[in-house]
């Protein structure tokens, strides 16, 4: 690849942020009687905007309230991170070396993401460079997020690469443009986009597609 800048996704990309969520979550359906678990939650949730998650869990167990769950969530999930939040393997050294411009585009709210960077020592190295679908107003698999951090690097698309765990970031990725690297990726979902995006199963081969 030809590039001049890398975009990330945070949440299972650059922080291990998505198996404490799932936690979290599990622990809040036993609450309410609702027997899941971890890999389930993950399913539904992993790269989805989460008050569309919210509101089809809230559809299926009338039990639910979502503004209540969406409350609590938020508070128990950011103290989790501050306990237990660690960088995904080898993406602190990744980041921390990298020659290029680099931007991340999630779809959280940016306290979110600027806690859990900050949690695992990587908010430095995207200072102002932070584009959060609550502020753009379109989530994933929506390019316009994509769009948004492409224009914060200042790069073409065709010279940028998304580094992406999920199935509707890959989706926003090539509507926007650019070239996608599907991150330790779920096998239907390397199966689904196959031939379309690089595939790279950790950031040592992260590493070595960029540099080739």
């Amino acid at each position: 690849m030809d590039i001049d800048a890398v975009i990330f996704d945070s949440d299972g990309t650059l922080v291990d942020s998505e198996t404490l969520s799932a936690a979290v979550i599990v622990d809040m359906f036993a609450e309410a009687g609702i027997d899941t678990t971890p890999a389930e939650v993950l399913n539904q949730y992993r790269g989805r905007q989460f008050a569309a998650y919210v509101a089809e869990i809230c559809a299926t167990h009338a039990c639910l309230d979502a503004d209540r769950f969406t409350a609590s969530f938020r508070e128990r999930s950011e103290l989790r991170y501050r306990e237990s939040l660690q960088p995904m393997p080898g993406a602190f050294d990744f980041v921390s070396r990298l020659p290029l411009e680099k931007c991340v585009a999630s779809n959280g709210p940016r306290a979110k993401i600027e806690a859990c960077l900050a949690a695992t020592g990587l908010l430095p190295y995207f200072e102002n460079r932070i584009a959060s679908a609550y502020e753009v107003g379109a989530w994933k698999p929506d390019p316009r997020l994509i769009l948004e951090a492409v224009r914060m690097t200042n790069v073409a698309p065709s010279r940028c690469v998304l580094i992406e765990d999920s199935a509707p970031g890959v989706e926003a990725g090539l509507a926007a443009g650019v070239h996608v690297i599907g991150y330790a990726l779920e096998p239907d979902v390397q199966q689904r986009f196959r031939g379309r995006i690089l595939m790279a199963r950790d950031y040592a081969e992260v590493a070595a597609l960029i540099q080739h």
